[in-house]
Formats: C-alpha cells, structure tokens, sequence
C-alpha cells in the first residue's frame, strides 16, 4: 500500500471537493481519496505504486490543476 500527497489548485466549495474524489476514486489501483478544500491538498491511497500522470489526469478532467507533490 502507498500513500501520495499533493496539491490542487481552483477548488473553492464542497461541489469542487466532490469532483476531484469521484474522478480521482476513479483511477485504476486507488483505494482511498481525501481532500481538504482548505489546504488544497489531496491525499490518494493505493493497493500499489501510485500513478501520478493518472492522478493528474483525473484532476485535469474534474477541472482543475495539480500543482505538484506536497
């Protein structure tokens, strides 16, 4: 199991917040989505190495941007 922690930007509301975890959730090998609209950051748990392109991807397509590893 691995854990990876990283930055979001343009969320701003709960919807924004919900976004992310669905499309997130969605990414092949992740268990576990948490997001804290506060600090922008978005920790993903995995039954194995994290895709971090795919992470990536799957915040682009809820619309918004990762701004890197936290």
């Amino acid at each position: 199991m691995s854990t990876a922690t990283y930055t979001v930007k343009g969320m701003t509301c709960g919807h924004c917040v919900s976004s992310v975890k669905e499309e997130v959730g969605e990414v092949a090998g992740v268990t576990s989505v948490e997001v804290d609209l506060a600090s922008g950051l978005l920790t993903v748990t995995g039954d194995g190495p994290i895709d971090e392109a795919g992470i990536a991807a799957a915040v682009g397509e809820a619309g918004y941007e990762m701004a890197g590893r936290s």
